[in-house]
């Protein structure tokens, strides 16, 4: 696939048959940009609060969403200045075919390690999993017992057949729209019930007070902190889908306007399922909150509550792993087919595509044991690249002539605190990774 004019400016990378097709309204941008945003990184936004503290990581989460509005405008501001319509095709005309294959390998380990993330999550929720000894049953293993039928491996491929394939055979973003207000709807909802969880907590008596700064002792040390950047960058990491959704709008401005409602509206479903998940589960917060759910309650109503955490996120997971697929296969096809016609005009090569992706990520699901080391390498990593630093080195390079003083001042920062944050994390890391050892 082509990042010139001949792929059409206002229908990129998977368009449809119909190259007069109906622009993208604003409201579904909102809900596929907020389903593009929370994805896993909701889940672990608590301990982001048990690691920091209250203050710290609302500043944290604020300063994120800031510099991710900022660092998409950049994107679209060299876009429309030139004759591309895709990320890769940006940062083409930045620095050539090197900054072209840059940008498609992060997106590809971006968007291919997500959806390996979303089905490993799926496969805790419905089939549970064993972590140092202690044995966490899923959903269907608690309502129907233990049996073949439910193991991980037979629950993640029936919900890939019956829920994923249907989703993913669509060709344009704005025909997930109803699929991803449903799972914006489905994550408020989840963020809903723990804060309800959390209020009738308060007011039992049952939840701790909150620490508002981090605690430096002998188990936390100050470059610890560092580990919680990578969590909250991936977080807000959405970058990838930019380019397809923006396009389908019919103004640049509308995208704008979607982008900066969707940042705001996930900051504030952050900032609440950080603050009432760790009032509700205080220093016992685990690094994913649904692992704090698998436990007896102290009711029936409890129960049922927990079950609802879990089912309504698992269902958010499933309907966003279509949005990340979207991207995904349009790079893989831009990467390995540059010559060949639009994805979507060859059914054969699109529907071979989309079908080996859903094989390698529900094998890489069931092959891979943990998540959290993956997790926070993809946020130190490619998509760190992807939010900050590829956005920022476009602009200082200004290969276009549009960056202004102020443009190159913020982008150079924006670089600056990724890079520094991303060693220091990644170094702590490895560090603690091999004091574990000795």
């Amino acid at each position: 696939m082509s990042p010139t004019p001949s792929a059409g400016v206002h229908v990129p990378l998977l368009t449809g048959s119909n190259p007069a097709a109906v622009p993208g309204s604003i409201p579904g941008a909102v809900f596929n940009v907020a389903t593009s945003i929370i994805g896993s990184g909701i889940m672990s936004i608590p301990a982001i609060l048990k690691v920091l503290g209250v203050l710290p990581s609302f500043a944290l989460i604020l300063i994120v969403a800031v510099l991710a509005e900022v660092s998409v405008d950049f994107l679209m501001r060299f876009t429309h200045a030139g004759v591309t319509t895709t990320y890769s095709g940006v940062m083409k005309e930045a620095f050539g075919s090197v900054g072209a294959l840059s940008a498609q390998v992060c997106v590809i380990i971006t968007n291919f390690g997500g959806l390996v993330l979303f089905l490993i999550i799926i496969g805790d929720v419905l089939s549970g999993k064993e972590s140092g000894g202690e044995v966490h049953l899923g959903l269907l293993q608690q309502w129907f017992g233990i049996h073949w039928w439910n193991s991980r491996e037979v629950a993640l491929f029936i919900t890939l057949v019956l829920v994923m394939l249907p989703l993913v055979l669509y060709k344009r973003v704005e025909s997930l729209k109803y699929s991803s207000g449903i799972s914006t709807l489905l994550a408020v909802a989840f963020v809903t019930i723990c804060s309800g969880l959390a209020i009738v907590a308060l007011v039992q008596g049952k939840t701790q007070t909150p620490k508002l700064v981090p605690r430096l002792d002998y188990q936390t040390s100050f470059f610890d902190l560092f580990t919680a950047v990578p969590v909250v960058v991936t977080a807000f990491t959405f970058h990838f889908n930019v380019h397809p959704i923006g396009f389908e709008l019919a103004s640049p401005s509308h995208m704008k306007t979607a982008v900066r409602l969707a940042i705001m509206f996930c900051a504030v479903v952050y900032f609440t399922i950080g603050l009432f998940g760790y009032l509700l589960f205080g220093d016992s917060t685990q690094s994913d909150i649904l692992i704090n759910f698998d436990q007896n309650a102290d009711s029936a109503v409890g129960s049922l509550f927990n079950s609802l955490i879990r089912v309504s996120y698992a269902l958010h997971i499933m309907l966003v792993f279509p949005l990340i697929n979207f991207s995904l296969r349009a790079n893989i096809d831009e990467l390995l087919f540059p010559k060949k016609p639009l994805l979507a005009t060859d059914n054969k090569r699109f529907v071979i595509i989309t079908l080996v992706l859903l094989v390698f990520s529900y094998l890489a699901a069931i092959a891979i044991p943990d998540i959290w080391y993956f997790f926070q390498f993809l946020g130190s990593t490619t998509a760190l690249s992807l939010a900050f630093v590829f956005p920022g080195t476009i602009v200082l390079r200004d290969a276009l002539g549009i960056s202004t003083r102020q443009d190159k001042i913020i982008a150079l920062v924006m670089i600056i605190l990724a890079v520094v944050t991303s060693v220091i994390a990644i170094s702590t890391n490895i560090y603690n990774a091999l004091s574990s050892k000795s």
